[in-house]
């Protein structure tokens, strides 16, 4: 027997009947404070007066044309890109997944273009995620989404995160590029060392290849920079993004140079859904609200005070707490015990977080927040503590 909803999630038993600002409210009143963010997708909180303004216009519009046409809304959201990062061009998919796949076809497109068709490797990382479809679960090192879904792309070589000598030694005629997450997410909020990415982009130029930032989780203000890797002070060829993009709505986007996208050319990707004018609406709206002045500057500030308030609740429980670590607001608590048990603690004091590898419970509040809810979350952190250790 089999339930109605194929039984692919392990579901906590709560339902949420709406959302506002930082607050989820179930059926029966009770409030949470959402540290969750669906997974670092509520950029701008739930039900934010800017997106339901911009959507429900949208709305009586125009929902959906496809791709064969000209689509005004995409040329906002790709020029805003443009102008405020790295990249000369974007493509628009629906996912974060997608967004990577993406960006390891264009990889692939790249040297063929330049005639190294035989460059088709890609080095990955240990820790790492980068979807769930069966190419990006062979580039990423989780062997339990990998059971069951052999054989794989033997496309990809995974060395150890951080480790600059492992990516040498796996360099070859066939590498084609580097694919990382500047900060691991669902591998336990695992920050790069500066050093070693500015490396990377060294051997990178050195040997002719790409290097291709994963920024699904910490782009798109998490880190508070627009991306991640404007917070190490490297520069990639390529980005794929997605979850805060559309601040809840399905949206990715990948990312490229001139120079990399020089093999993309009209037949060699396409996406029936991707960047339709729902969805460009709402990532437009995004991005005009976190590219205003000061506002990713305020991101870093708040997310500077979570990190030194929540680790002042970790010194008081060594023996629940082995480090706090992350970038902006993107922090993991690192537990002693199982990170689910930390996670319950949690919400029955109110706060929503998430699990990831590593044994660290994941905070991802939505970019919104403010010193109040600073406080309010690190009271409910303490008061799951002080539960557990009861």
């Amino acid at each position: 027997m089999i339930s109605d909803i194929m039984p692919t999630y392990s579901r906590t038993d709560l339902t949420f009947e709406r959302g506002e600002g930082p607050y989820l409210y179930c059926q029966d009143g009770v409030r949470y404070l959402d540290f969750g963010s669906g997974i670092a997708v509520n950029s701008l909180g739930h039900c934010h007066p800017k997106l339901i303004a911009a959507l429900t216009k949208q709305l009586s519009k125009l929902w959906h044309c496809s791709n064969l046409y000209r689509i005004p809304q995409q040329e906002a959201v790709a020029q805003k890109f443009v102008e405020n990062s790295f990249a000369d061009t974007v493509f628009f998919c629906n996912s974060g997944a997608e967004a990577v796949e993406a960006g390891l076809k264009l990889v692939q497109k790249f040297h063929s273009a330049n005639g190294n068709r035989n460059r088709h490797r890609v080095i990955t990382f240990s820790g790492s995620f980068h979807g769930r479809t069966l190419t990006t679960i062979a580039a990423g090192a989780n062997e339990a989404h990998r059971l069951g879904f052999g054989p794989l792309s033997d496309n990809f070589d995974t060395v150890s995160f951080g480790n600059l000598n492992e990516v040498l030694s796996v360099i070859t005629s066939e590498t084609a590029a580097v694919l990382i997450e500047p900060v691991q997410g669902e591998g336990g909020i695992r920050p790069a060392n500066p050093s070693f990415l500015k490396s990377l982009r060294k051997a990178c130029d050195e040997y002719g290849l790409l290097l291709f930032f994963d920024e699904v989780q910490t782009g798109i203000g998490r880190t508070g920079h627009l991306f991640g890797h404007q917070h190490f002070g490297v520069v990639p060829d390529i980005v794929a993004a997605a979850k805060g993009l559309g601040g809840g709505f399905p949206v990715g986007a990948c990312l490229a140079t001139f120079e990399a996208a020089v093999g993309m050319t009209a037949g060699t990707h396409g996406s029936t859904f991707g960047g339709n004018p729902m969805a460009m609406t709402v990532a437009n709206t995004v991005l005009e609200t976190l590219l205003e002045e000061g506002y990713l500057e305020r991101v870093q500030e708040i997310g500077t005070n979570l990190m030194q308030c929540i680790s002042n609740v970790a010194a008081s429980y060594p023996e629940l707490i082995l480090e706090v670590r992350g970038v902006g607001m993107m922090l993991g608590i690192k537990c002693v015990n199982p990170a689910h048990e930390m996670v319950t603690a949690c919400r029955n004091a109110g706060l929503l977080t998430v699990p990831a590898g590593d044994n660290v419970v994941r905070l991802l509040p939505p970019l919104i927040i403010d010193t109040s809810h600073v406080e309010e979350a690190v009271d409910m952190i303490d008061s799951a503590c002080r539960a557990m250790v009861a």
